[in-house]
């Protein structure tokens, strides 16, 4: 049995948020006043007890929070009878989160398990101002009006929204075994899961953790990916080598870090400015910026697992496909390849999804349809394609 004495802390759940307020606008913007969000988080490991991670990193308003609930989801906006349990912080039950900061709440003692759903609920009674949220969680959440606390689900209520995009929640840690192994799949939309069907845990770190979990493995990966991120660039979200720190370096349990970078930085030029394009980084410009990363990871003691830059040549989003910013994703991917690279490892998600006759482009059997994201069946690839040796969890 696992105890305090011999547990510690570890990621079980990781959620990349971003702000409202950022000048490039591509997901739904929205607050919430006088309501009660439910939304399901799927936990990629278990322990003896768990604690939600809360966030108003982004806010302009401080988060006041009447109320929270941790229950096991059954199905939908359902929860299960006599699982709801409240979410404390600092041992009360309504809080108030600063601007720019962010909460964890005091451990509820509860064994939970890999793949157990909960439902976090969060009743709002006033104006939260636009949300720090997660753009692309691929999980559908709910609000409904009012405090909603205790209804054992919000089917047929009144008012009832269903959420595709994720507020103020960033995480859970559980108490596991001391020792336990968390990966963190630091990277954009390749590894947030864009592209994979919703409601179904397709995501690229959600097929890893099958194979880890039928390996043996005690430990697992926790997914911090951010759709249309950038390595050397903000927005969306603060850049990689701005955000290592609190979304890699500082997860609690973290051994190994998977990085997937680069597709935004040579796209988003292209898309934004389209039709004339802006420069797009040269190789060498993301060379170096992986080489920074790298060398920090390696400087906290971790194992830097680099992946090769996705394909994405004819994708359907006007001007971000261009033959220079291909031409320098494959001499990034054959820098990583090579031995000149400072990571402890690779994996070659770029030829395990790539058309073999035109390997620019992503294989119609793993495209989800915009050339530039995999459906479920590519992400199984792209998991497929990870050594798990190199993980060691």
């Amino acid at each position: 049995m696992t105890t305090h004495s011999t547990a510690s802390w570890a990621a079980a759940f990781r959620s990349a948020v971003i702000s409202s307020h950022e000048s490039i606008d591509l997901f739904e913007l929205r607050g919430f006043a006088d309501q009660t969000l439910r939304q399901i988080i799927r936990l990629d490991g278990g322990g003896s007890a768990v604690r939600i991670r809360l966030s108003n990193r982004y806010g302009k308003e401080p988060l006041h929070i009447g109320g929270a609930r941790l229950a096991i989801r059954t199905e939908g906006s359902g929860i299960e009878s006599g699982s709801d349990t409240p979410l404390r912080v600092g041992g009360a039950e309504e809080f108030t989160i600063p601007v720019g900061e962010d909460a964890v709440t005091d451990p509820v003692e509860r064994a939970v398990a890999a793949g157990d759903e909960l439902a976090v609920s969060l009743w709002l009674p006033e104006d939260t101002g636009l949300s720090t949220y997660s753009a692309v969680p691929l999980r559908t959440g709910y609000a409904v009006p009012g405090n909603a606390l205790s209804a054992p689900a919000f089917d047929g209520v009144e008012g009832l929204e269903e959420l595709v995009t994720r507020h103020f929640i960033s995480g859970a840690d559980v108490l596991a075994p001391a020792g336990t192994a968390i990966a963190v799949a630091f990277g954009d939309s390749w590894f947030e899961g864009t592209g994979t069907t919703t409601d179904t845990d397709r995501r690229f770190p959600d097929l890893l953790n099958d194979r880890l979990r039928e390996a043996g493995s005690t430990g697992w990966v926790v997914n911090q990916g951010l759709s249309a991120n950038r390595l050397l660039t903000d927005e969306i979200g603060e850049h990689a080598l701005a955000r290592l720190q609190r979304d890699a370096l500082d997860v609690p349990g973290v051994t190994h870090v998977l990085v997937h970078f680069g597709l935004n930085d040579l796209g988003i030029p292209g898309q934004e400015a389209y039709p004339e394009t802006a420069p797009v980084p040269t190789a060498a410009e993301l060379i170096a910026g992986f080489t920074a990363l790298a060398d920090r990871l390696h400087a906290a003691g971790l194992t830097a697992i680099a992946t090769t830059v996705g394909p994405y040549k004819d994708t359907v989003f006007e001007g971000y496909s261009t033959p220079e910013g291909v031409a320098v994703a494959r001499e990034v991917n054959d820098w990583i390849r090579g031995a000149d690279s400072p990571f402890d490892a690779y994996a070659d998600l770029a030829a395990a999804v790539a058309d073999p006759a035109d390997p620019d482009r992503i294989h119609d059997d793993y495209d989800s349809g915009d050339g530039l994201h995999v459906n479920d069946a590519g992400a199984q690839a792209l998991a497929d394609a990870v050594d798990l040796a190199t993980l060691a969890l």
